[in-house]
């Protein structure tokens, strides 16, 4: 069976989703034995495209007037999973990193069920980091010895805060899920264990003679 395991790992900041996102990108048992070093594509909702500035604005922090901009890049996203249906993609921060954030500066959220109705057929999965709240601490300090903007971790009663609204999102989505306790254990353990849920869910391999609908549109 080829695999094709498809994973949206979320949470606040500190819980080691992109350790895990790279961590995965290297297990046997979610791309396969690898004869030369090349990564599955590993797409992030964090990426600052939207400004011409250091950790400017993007999909997490996008201003009011460019929400079209946002669900327009949500789209373009999908439409290309949708096209590539029979490969790995790892989304290190989605669509519940875009709600969460909104949720916290106080502004409306989209409602992103169309797009969880078209990852949903794709076979994609739902990992939920979590830590506990007195272990943000040291996580900070791991953080901060290699971090190149070490004020966006000042607040740690944010992320503690945040970290509820995903619970909340997550309780809401349509996808299947994993809540994953990252308070211990280093990534590559955290990945076996991601591993080992889609290996007992069926979430590693697209169904055999199964073929995804793509229409393709007319020019």
């Amino acid at each position: 069976m080829k695999l094709t395991p498809k994973v949206v790992l979320e949470g606040t900041r500190l819980t080691g989703k992109t350790e895990i996102a790279l961590a995965l990108n290297r297990h046997p048992r979610f791309v396969g034995p690898r004869r030369y070093d090349y990564p599955s594509p590993l797409v992030s909702g964090e990426w600052c495209g939207f400004s011409n500035q250091p950790w400017g604005r993007g999909l997490l922090s996008y201003s009011p007037e460019e929400e079209d901009r946002a669900l327009e890049t949500y789209r373009t996203w999908v439409r290309l999973f949708e096209l590539l249906p029979f490969y790995t993609w790892i989304v290190d921060r989605f669509h519940l990193s875009t709600a969460a954030a909104l949720a916290t500066a106080g502004r409306p959220v989209p409602n992103f069920d169309w797009l969880e109705r078209r990852l949903l057929p794709l076979g994609f999965r739902l990992v939920v980091c979590r830590r506990r709240p007195e272990t943000f601490a040291a996580a900070r300090e791991r953080r901060l010895a290699g971090s190149g903007n070490p004020s966006q971790y000042d607040d740690l009663g944010r992320f503690v805060r945040e970290q509820e609204s995903f619970g909340a999102l997550a309780a809401a989505s349509r996808l299947p899920r994993l809540e994953l306790d990252v308070s211990a254990g280093e990534p590559a353990e955290h990945a076996d264990r991601i591993v080992d849920w889609l290996a007992a869910t069926g979430g590693l391999s697209w169904p055999w003679g199964l073929e995804p609908s793509v229409a393709i549109p007319e020019a």
